[in-house]
């Protein structure tokens, strides 16, 4: 039976980032990836600061910035009253002060190539994880499937970064606390022209909500729906669909033509909920699967960037000894729980205090109580937030001397081997 010493389900940010630095430490990794690519329209791109930095911590910021990419300095919300800047990253401290919009299947081929690059490192795509292997209390690997037919992988560590529907989390019997979200997100795009605004931008009015993020020859938008509106709105043809743009995008207006129907668009069910528990022996749960994020602020692939490094940072030393004990898996959770629970906070006073009485348009009119760009303090607390997040993370995990897992041992530690129970046989101090 093949095994590993950590079985990673998910190869999204989370799992794709935590895989690269246990490999760079020389522990021998498996990703699985249920899709035969990472080309996917409409999924999250907006890469900020703090994981701007973790790419240059990994010598990767230059094959990263010679990708296809538009940098935002600043970030605002066009209301029915004009322009009103929300945050400015130019002065935050840091070489990267700006969001980076990179189409995520870039970033993903960026780190599992740079992955690739170790030979203790094995992406196995089309592989479609079914659920864990289970021993008594403890979680000792996954069943998957593929194009050969089923099969099980048995792991010292098995790490569920599958997203917000998680098999794996599924399986190990965790259940995430719902805390509800007020709306759902139609994507579609439109045609661009050069003399078109220039930056992406939030665009607010009575009723009706979309983002608009510039992708240099077209328009990738989102309109911003009540929860489990989607039907709603097909019900009243595509020609609504087509009048809400032009409303809110007047520059647009010629353009809606090119939407011709439904199928040109998906829908984003926004989930916004956590796990109590992100672990169980020999189990790990981090980004989506352990905490679904609203899109409100764009930080959900650098939160699951910043799991993925305190993840590492903690388990790479005793995944070299061949041993991870659950309460390294409890202080991983301690520690991203408070970013988290913050963030999620933040996010839901924007989605009660802003998105909501939008999109019930009950008001008269919709203003911005507080200009945070206007306010220095304030200013620089949102930018800070925006670019760096609560707790940003930084790569502490350590380079293997040689990239051979079995010539990696942690310092003061022998090259004996022993069965660790799961038929991984790993170095042992």
């Amino acid at each position: 039976m093949p095994t590993t010493c950590v079985a990673i389900a998910g190869g999204g940010p989370a799992g794709a980032m935590l895989a690269l630095l246990l490999a760079r430490a020389g522990v021998e990794v498996t990703l699985l990836e249920k899709h035969a690519d990472f080309l996917r329209n409409f999924r999250g791109d907006t890469i900020h600061p703090s994981t701007l930095e973790v790419l240059d911590e990994l010598g990767l910021s230059g094959e990263f910035h010679e990708l296809s990419h538009r940098k935002a300095y600043d970030l605002s919300m066009w209301t029915d009253d004009g322009m009103v800047q929300v945050a400015s990253l130019k002065e935050l401290d840091t070489k990267y002060p700006y969001i980076a919009f990179v189409p995520q299947w870039d970033f993903l081929n960026l780190i599992t190539s740079a992955a690739g690059r170790y030979p203790n490192f094995r992406l196995v795509m089309e592989a479609e994880v079914d659920g864990v292997i289970r021993e008594g209390n403890s979680v000792r690997g996954l069943r998957y499937r593929d194009r050969d037919g089923e099969h099980e992988l048995r792991a010292l560590l098995t790490v569920g970064a599958d997203g917000r529907g998680s098999d794996v989390r599924r399986s190990a019997g965790l259940v995430p606390v719902e805390q509800g979200a007020p709306m759902d997100a139609v994507w579609f795009r439109l045609p661009r022209e050069p003399d078109d605004p220039p930056d992406t931008f939030l665009r607010v009015s009575i009723g009706h909500l979309m983002v608009a993020i510039n992708r240099e020859t077209y328009w990738q938008l989102a309109y911003i729906i009540p929860k489990g509106g989607f039907e709603t709105l097909k019900a009243g043809g595509v020609e609504g669909l087509r009048s809400s743009v032009a409303q809110l995008l007047p520059f647009l207006a010629g353009r809606t033509a090119s939407l011709t129907g439904f199928e040109q668009v998906s829908v984003l069910q926004v989930m916004l909920n956590r796990l109590r528990r992100w672990h169980r022996p020999g189990l790990l749960l981090i980004g989506d699967a352990a905490h679904a994020m609203s899109p409100v602020f764009g930080v959900g692939i650098n939160l699951a960037v910043q799991d993925a490094v305190a993840a590492a940072n903690v388990l790479a030393g005793p995944l070299l000894a061949g041993e991870v004990p659950e309460t390294l898996l409890r202080r991983i959770q301690r520690r991203r729980t408070v970013p988290t629970m913050i963030t999620q906070y933040a996010q839901r006073i924007v989605q009660d205090l802003l998105i909501r009485p939008a999109l019930r348009g009950t008001s008269r009119s919709l203003r911005v109580p507080v200009n945070p760009a206007g306010l220095p303090l304030l200013g620089a607390m949102a930018r800070r937030f925006i670019g760096f997040g609560v707790l940003p993370e930084h790569v502490r995990s350590p380079v293997a001397a040689r990239h051979d897992r079995r010539a990696a041992s942690p310092p003061g530690g022998s090259s004996q081997e022993v069965d660790n129970g799961v038929g991984y046989r790993g170095p042992v101090q």
